[in-house]
C-alpha cells in the first residue's frame, strides 16, 4: 500500500493531473484568508502536494510529518522541482505518540489521514491543538454504502495478509474533537464518498 513504487505513482499522477477535486476545493478554503508568511504542517502528507501548493500560494514554510519512509525521496524530489527545497522539510514521526515533538503551525492539514487509524478522532484533536489558525481535515463520509464498501476493502486486505485497514469515524466526533481545542467550523465540502471540513481558531477571550 505504501511502498516506494506506490509513492512514485502518486508523484507521477500529481505531475500529470495536479490535485484531485476534493483537494482543490479544500485548498480554496485554506487560501480564502490569505497565506502570506504562514507556516504549514501536513500530517501524513505523503509527497507533500498540498503543502507545496500552499507554499506556492504564499505560505512561507512547510513541514511534512509522515509514518511512511517511502514518501521521503519523492517529497524531496517534488520540492526541488518546484524550487521550494529550502522552505520545506520532511521527517518521520508519530504525531499521536509524540505530539510534543511537532511544532505548531498556522495551517495544519490531514488529507485522507484520520481514516487510516482507529484513533482518528484523537488524531483530529491533536492536529487541532497544533493549529494556531487553520485546520483542514478530509475523511470518508459516514454513509451505509461507504461503510459497506470499506468493509469489503478491509476484508480483501485481511485475505492478502496486509495490516492496513480503513476506518469511518463519525463526522460529529471529528468536529467535536477540533472544537474542543478552540477551533470553529467554517467551511465544508466534498462529494459522495469524501468530505472535508475547515476550521479557524476562535479569537481569545
Amino acid at each position: 500500500m505504501f511502498s516506494k513504487r506506490a509513492a512514485r505513482r502518486t508523484l507521477n499522477r500529481y505531475r500529470r493531473k495536479g490535485l484531485g477535486a476534493l483537494e482543490r476545493d479544500m485548498l480554496a478554503g485554506l487560501s480564502s484568508e490569505g497565506l502570506e508568511g504562514a507556516s504549514v504542517l501536513e500530517i501524513g502528507g505523503g509527497i507533500g502536494a498540498i503543502q507545496v501548493e500552499l507554499l506556492e500560494a504564499g505560505a512561507e514554510r512547510g513541514e511534512i510529518v509522515e509514518l511512511v519512509t517511502a514518501y521521503e525521496s519523492y517529497a524531496n524530489e517534488l520540492a526541488r522541482e518546484k524550487g521550494l527545497e529550502e522552505r520545506t522539510s520532511f521527517r518521520i514521526d508519530d504525531v499521536l505518540e509524540n505530539p510534543g515533538s511537532v511544532e505548531p503551525a498556522d495551517v495544519v492539514v490531514l488529507n485522507r489521514v484520520v481514516c487510516c487509524s482507529p484513533d482518528g478522532v484523537r488524531l483530529a484533536g491533536v492536529a487541532a491543538r497544533l493549529s494556531t489558525h487553520t485546520l483542514a481535515l478530509s475523511f470518508p463520509r459516514d454513509r451505509r454504502l461507504i461503510r459497506f464498501g470499506l468493509r469489503g476493502m478491509n476484508a480483501a486486505m485481511k485475505v492478502m495478509r496486509r495490516s492496513f485497514r480503513v476506518f469511518v469515524h463519525p463526522r460529529a466526533a471529528l468536529v467535536s474533537a477540533a472544537e474542543a481545542e478552540g477551533l470553529a467550523l467554517e467551511r465544508t465540502g466534498g462529494g459522495f464518498a469524501w468530505e472535508f471540513v475547515v476550521f479557524r481558531r476562535r479569537p481569545a477571550g
